[in-house]
């Protein structure tokens, strides 16, 4: 056997052994309630979907609340792990978490490669200012600067809108920027800055402008979890007929967001 030949074999069978891992840590229904719990990635730092009301806190928000009525239905614990959002997506490539729970928007580009969950809530993207800004409308972002999350729905927003992009982590390094007049504005969820407004309502910046186009956020999964994704959506059907996203919506934002407008 030459070295040609010896490298080929060895080279498929580290991809034979790569294959067989990555389906034995498919994670199953089955696997999942074995173990007794599932993993989930969030950011823990995006009020009020994910965040800590104080250091040392425990992990809350709406999108907490509905993953742990999921996990409550599926019979398991959510096991929360945190990161950063522009690490989100690794994290879940590289199977550190089942699912990710982060208001993650459903559009064509993550659909080639991820699968999604029944959507949970609905909201619009605003532009955040400051009070005395002269931004109204999104045609007015070309060519301004903006704090975005790089492989955010909004920060894709703000590039189609022509602005330019200063990467940050999140929101709240976002309204930060705007705030220290370091950025001209930030593109979010409307549901995130009006929670941050009502919170802080000297804050010095507003919404100036709103997307016409409702979005949809779901739970997202890798494309070959199809049985977890049917296994979750079924428990958000029955939170859906119950009553409890509707409770949760209503604890969080004073109306019902997990349905369309």
């Amino acid at each position: 056997m030459n070295r040609r030949q010896f490298s080929a074999l060895g080279l498929a069978s580290i991809a034979s052994l790569a294959l067989a891992a990555c389906g034995q840590n498919k994670a199953s229904v089955d696997s999942i309630k074995k173990a007794g719990s599932i993993k989930v990635g969030t950011e823990g730092t995006y009020k009020p979907f994910t965040f800590h009301a104080q250091a040392g806190s425990p992990l809350s928000g709406y999108d907490v609340d509905v993953m742990n009525a999921v996990a409550q239905q599926l019979g398991v614990k959510a096991e929360y792990q945190e990161t950063q959002w522009d690490a989100i997506f690794a994290g879940l490539d590289a199977r550190r978490f089942d699912v990710i729970a982060n208001q993650v928007g459903i559009n064509p580009e993550r659909e080639q490669k991820y699968i999604f969950s029944t959507p949970y809530s609905h909201s619009k993207g605003v532009v955040v200012a400051k009070a005395d800004s002269s931004i109204s409308s999104f045609a007015d972002l070309k060519g301004k600067k903006l704090a975005q999350s790089s492989t955010s729905n909004f920060g894709k927003q703000a590039k189609e809108a022509g602005a330019v992009i200063t990467p940050v982590e999140g929101w709240a390094q976002s309204v930060e920027l705007v705030k220290q007049g370091r950025v001209e504005a930030t593109v979010n969820d409307k549901l995130t800055v009006l929670d941050y407004l009502k919170s802080n309502p000297a804050a010095g910046v507003k919404i100036v402008a709103e997307d016409k186009t409702e979005s949809a956020s779901a739970l997202m999964f890798r494309k070959d979890e199809t049985e977890l994704r049917d296994a979750v959506n079924k428990a958000l059907e029955t939170l859906k007929k119950n009553g409890t996203l509707a409770k949760l919506s209503k604890k969080y934002f004073g109306t019902d967001v997990s349905e369309k407008a």
